[in-house]
């Protein structure tokens, strides 16, 4: 199902949340919304998902027109950061819910709920209780939940945030297979940026209630329209007027003309790349990124004086892409 969003707009007392916001989301696609905290994203979402009202704009699912539509009669499944599983069922009754709620016959439900565990690797664990299950298999189990009614958009807000670094990691493989596997419409609500180039397809950066640029994940790092989405989407130095990502910051070991002079502070070892904080002879910080064979052929060591030049840099006009 397409997704359509036309000029919403939604204030809470003095706040302005979303201002004119349109987005659209191709039928079959995973886009995330990425922002920081208080740009509109999960705002955005509970409009889709009927959970608010706009005060302005309007909503189309696969050309309907749903603004005025309660939630329940969007075909919209919604997974929110804390899964809210019912505790005194088990897996196989949590995941079942929706359909026992529209009165499916009992076979029907066994069988959906069947193939939804085998979906997400639950297999075994149907009798168990929510309190039997580890954060990211519970988070699992909401997934299933939401997709055992057949939605035709799915919606995530913030799945994996209370979980720990490696089982996010691990679930985001999860969810980009379960993807390819459903293509189920999904619009995912992250302002982890890892996470969304991993997992999207598409991510539309938000900020101050606004949609700064859509786009694949590489465009958006290669190709930011504006300093918001350079800055925000992975890091980047500030050389004069110029943006740099730590990759493109190219080491020497002896001054080239077009090199500026730095001391190594510190040398972060990440396997295959190894980070490098630098300080300016006038006080700025950089940060470099090399790969292993490279900080091993040049022989670097805390507190050694290197020359710096920029290998690709980006220069913004004045108000460009604001």
């Amino acid at each position: 199902m397409t997704i359509q969003v036309r000029d919403i707009s939604k204030q809470f007392d003095r706040h302005v949340a979303l201002d004119r916001v349109s987005l659209e989301v191709p039928r079959g696609s995973l886009t995330a919304l990425l922002g920081p905290s208080g740009s509109g994203k999960s705002t955005l979402l509970r409009i889709i998902a009927g959970l608010e009202t706009p005060d302005a704009g309007r909503i189309w699912i696969d050309g309907s027109d749903v603004t005025g539509v309660r939630p329940q009669r969007r075909g919209i499944g919604f997974v929110f950061q804390h899964y809210a599983a019912f505790k005194h069922m088990t897996v196989r009754n949590n995941i079942g819910f929706g359909l026992s709620v529209r009165r499916r016959p009992k076979a029907e439900i066994r069988a959906r709920v069947d193939e939804l565990l085998a979906i997400v690797q639950l297999e075994g664990l149907g009798d168990r209780y929510p309190s039997q299950l580890s954060g990211g298999q519970r988070q699992r189990m909401a997934l299933a939940r939401a997709l055992a009614v057949d939605p035709a958009v799915l919606l995530l807000d913030e799945p994996f945030g209370a979980l720990d670094a490696r089982v996010r990691g691990e679930l985001r493989r999860w969810l980009r297979r379960l993807h390819e596997q459903t293509e189920v419409t999904t619009v995912l609500v992250t302002h982890d940026q890892e996470e969304a180039m991993e997992v999207a397809d598409r991510i539309a950066v938000m900020d101050h209630a606004q949609i700064r640029q859509v786009g694949p994940p590489r465009e958006l790092y290669d190709d930011p329209s504006n300093p918001f989405v350079m800055e925000f989407f992975g890091t980047v130095n500030r050389v004069g007027d110029a943006f740099v990502r730590p990759h493109d910051l190219k080491l020497h070991r002896s001054p080239n003309g077009a090199t500026q002079t730095a001391t190594v502070e510190r040398l972060v070892h990440l396997g295959f790349v190894v980070r490098a904080d630098l300080v300016k002879d006038d006080g700025q910080a950089l940060t470099a990124q090399l790969t292993a064979d490279e900080a091993e052929h040049l022989g670097l060591e805390v507190g050694d004086n290197v020359f710096v030049a920029a290998r690709r840099e980006r220069v913004f006009l004045e108000g460009e892409g604001i």
